[in-house]
């Protein structure tokens, strides 16, 4: 057995995080820029959502950065299996005490939205951007989040996809409706054990 190429650990307890990812991520360079992605995600900054914003440093300039460019070969070209990395993620939300879901909590599902340019790239069109508050060009996810009074985790997310994407529109038979990515959204937690209560 070949030995793993040792890595730029993170700090302190999100090492011990990423460990558990670690086996779901075969290539040194995807466990890599998974803790630097995870690193990322907690820098105090409102840029979370850019490329950017992830590495920390500043916009359009960055992105030419080695750094940058590592982090997007990783979310955008690296083969890791997206719904593993969640499984484990929900499992060990579940395994702990302080965040195992129970029929105390619920399960909500709300869309979120942001404005993108073009019509072309995956999921974007003119649609109803709730945070903008108006129909405007952009990309809409449905989402599900467990909560109760102590605390509030994302459980998944999956983007809708404007009928114009389709050859048939509305009828063509990949085309899925809010609601109906909704009813998967609820199918996929009660799979992944997160329990909820049920009116």
């Amino acid at each position: 057995m070949t030995k793993r190429i040792e890595i730029a650990p993170a700090p302190e307890p999100l090492e011990a995080y990423a460990r558990h990812f670690d086996a779901l991520l075969g290539k040194s360079n995807q466990r890599d820029e998974f803790r630097r992605y995870l690193e990322g995600l907690l820098l105090p900054s409102e840029r979370q959502k850019t490329l950017t914003g992830l590495v920390n440093t500043e916009p359009e300039v960055g992105a030419q950065q080695p750094r940058a460019q590592k982090l997007q070969w990783f979310l955008s070209e690296s083969t890791w299996d997206e719904r593993q990395v969640q499984a484990e993620r929900l499992t060990l939300l579940r395994e702990d005490p302080a965040t195992a879901p129970s029929t105390d909590g619920v399960l909500v599902i709300d869309e979120t939205g942001d404005r993108k340019d073009g019509q072309h790239p995956a999921h974007v069109g003119r649609q109803y951007l709730a945070n903008l508050g108006k129909i405007d060009n952009g990309v809409v996810s449905v989402t599900s989040l467990w909560a109760d009074e102590r605390v509030y985790y994302p459980v998944d997310v999956e983007p809708y996809t404007p009928a114009h994407h389709f050859e048939k529109g509305k009828e063509d038979p990949q085309f899925r409706t809010k609601l109906k990515i909704t009813v998967e959204l609820v199918r996929r937690a009660v799979q992944a054990h997160i329990t909820f209560q049920r009116w």
